[in-house]
């Protein structure tokens, strides 16, 4: 087993993930098989109780986890199936140090960071690296680790001395570092600062660790001068020095790293053979490898439809966190793939739901809104949480249904597209959902699953990957799906604590919204299709989990295809 571990400095949110992510991604492609490990040094146990604001999205993966939205990152480049422990957090490893100890099994020792907390992290690293992620049960070659938040920073201490003594119990040639820095532009004179780069990796050695490679990020290409400096100063190779300046799309990183010799160099490094021949180009005269091919195609598509000059496909994002977006990461990657796949140039308009509603009719905000909203040729209502934006959300959703716009609710958007119909077209007043009223103040058409704990909150939802099975195959989503035949399943993931009230099922679909997707008990509703539109669909489940570049998920195509129709229409 070959260990790579991707750590940062100067400042978070340098790009450690991407660059961890494409490096990879390279090595899958040259036949080596590939999983991957982020470490994130906070104290909870998993991100699924922090805020969007806080943290971004919280990813779902398969069997549950609750996880940094990095690991999207990873299952999108790699196209694997990540797990839960692929995640380590501080809160993880004290957890399970502190059980150890209430058991007795240290044996009456005194309990310290060193050995026994870097340990704990080292065991984990070591038994999550050798289990399979690509389904075919035999254990990867390399491990991919990205050690979360930057350099000297206190809370990573313990990790940092847990890598430090890793590289001596796997063995030097087993174990590269790659350190991610900052070469910033300051003033009108445009020179190349490497001071914060410097100061980084001298913080990092000063921890026992002295990097293998230094991939410098900046808004432009790197100088042959700024490299030699970087080298000189920062006891690393000059070739080993990669500048990763910004590029038009973040599928053009892996071909970056590849034209600065970055995989071969990793191949010496760790003694790795690859299964491809590396001497073989796509094309006489063509730079990219024949093996990164399909990845090319795949920047050069998204470069296609961002440059393109047609009108593009207006999709309104009607959410509660869009002061984020990273909050809505996946949601945007999903839309992104569909893009690609449909080769239309797709653009996002941001709608704050509460700036949606009547309250607030005499803002500037609202009018802005109300524009977006009638100027979009599609609608999507993602997830949330909270009475925050709901009516605002309401009303986007009867627009959609009564303008025939195309609506993709997920989730959240799900619930909120049966409350809709249960006011507006059932005749329910005061239909809402559990989650926002109180006892007797209307009927409730979205309740709390009984299952669900009420007093705790973290991993208690409805999480992970669950059949969905198709009882009706008469309509727009299970053609999406190739679904074919009644009582065909779908496999998609889900984070929630409520649900369709099951009572009010069969009087809702009688009037035209039609459950066409049950869970395997048949009680549990996870897809509505409103019949008679162009395209007014909404899930329980979160399919933008699943989307992957060259594997775009249904629903998403099938909004961005309704939508293109409604603007070849007008």
């Amino acid at each position: 087993m070959k260990y790579i571990v991707v750590t940062g400095g100067v400042l978070s949110g340098i790009g450690k993930g991407i660059i961890a992510s494409s490096t990879a991604m390279i090595l899958k492609s040259m036949g080596l098989r590939v999983t991957s490990i982020k470490i994130d040094p906070y104290l909870n146990i998993d991100a699924g109780t922090m805020s969007p604001f806080e943290h971004g999205e919280v990813f779902v993966l398969d069997d549950g986890g609750e996880v940094d939205l990095d690991l999207g990152n990873y299952e999108r480049f790699l196209d694997v199936n990540l797990g839960k422990d692929n995640n380590i957090t501080t809160g993880k490893i004290y957890n399970l140090v502190i059980e150890k100890e209430r058991k007795g099994q240290y044996l009456g020792k005194t309990v310290q960071v060193v050995p026994h907390i870097t340990e704990e992290i080292q065991n984990w690293i070591e038994r999550v690296a050798h289990l399979p992620v690509d389904g075919d049960e035999v254990a990867p070659d390399v491990c991919v680790i990205e050690l979360g938040g930057t350099v000297g920073d206190i809370e990573s201490m313990p990790f940092t001395e847990a890598l430090r003594q890793f590289q001596f119990r796997v063995g030097i040639e087993n174990f590269c570092l790659m350190h991610v820095s900052l070469v910033p532009v300051l003033g009108v004179v445009g020179e190349q600062k490497t001071k914060p780069s410097q100061q980084s990796i001298r913080e990092l050695r000063s921890l026992g660790l002295s990097p293998d490679f230094c991939l410098c990020r900046s808004t432009q290409p790197l100088t042959e001068e700024t490299k030699k400096k970087i080298s000189l100063f920062c006891h690393v190779a000059p070739d080993n020095v990669i500048g990763v300046h910004d590029v038009s799309n973040i599928y053009r990183v892996p071909i970056l790293l590849n034209q600065q010799n970055l995989p071969n160099l990793v191949l010496k490094r760790l003694q790795l053979t690859p299964t491809v021949d590396l001497s073989k180009t796509t094309t006489p005269g063509e730079s990219t490898p024949y093996w990164m091919a399909s990845w090319k195609g795949l920047a050069d598509s998204m470069d296609k439809i961002t440059n393109e000059s047609l009108n593009p496909i207006r999709i309104a994002m009607v959410g509660k966190y869009t002061g984020l977006t990273d909050a809505y990461l996946s949601v945007i990657k999903a839309l992104d793939h569909a893009s690609m796949a449909i080769e239309r140039k797709m653009v996002i308009d941001w709608v704050e739901a509460s700036n949606l509603e009547t309250p607030n009719s005499e803002t500037p905000e609202y009018k802005k809104s109300w524009e977006m909203l009638h100027g979009a040729h599609g609608i999507l209502v993602p997830g949330g949480f909270g009475d925050r934006g709901i009516e605002g959300m309401i009303l986007a959703a009867n627009y959609a249904r009564t303008s025939g716009k195309p609506y993709l609710g997920i989730c959240l958007g799900m619930q909120i597209a049966v409350i809709e119909f249960a006011r507006n077209v059932m005749g329910w007043e005061n239909a809402n959902s559990e989650e926002f009223t109180t006892s007797g103040s209307g009927k409730n058409v979205v309740v709390f699953m009984p299952e669900v704990s009420k007093t705790h909150m973290g991993g208690t939802m409805r999480l992970g990957s669950r059949d969905t099975i198709f009882t009706d195959v008469d309509n727009k989503i299970s053609k999406l799906y190739s679904v074919e035949k009644v009582g065909q399943a779908v496999e998609e993931r889900h984070r929630h604590r409520y649900e369709v009230n099951p009572d009010v099922v069969d009087e809702i679909h009688a009037k035209g919204l039609h459950f066409v997707g049950k869970d395997t008990t048949g009680v549990r509703m996870e897809i509505v299709e409103l019949k008679d539109h162009d395209y007014f669909v909404a899930c329980q489940f979160h399919p933008e989990f699943k989307s992957r570049p060259q594997r775009p998920s249904p629903p998403f195509i099938g909004l961005l295809n309704a939508s293109l129709e409604r603007l070849k229409k007008m």
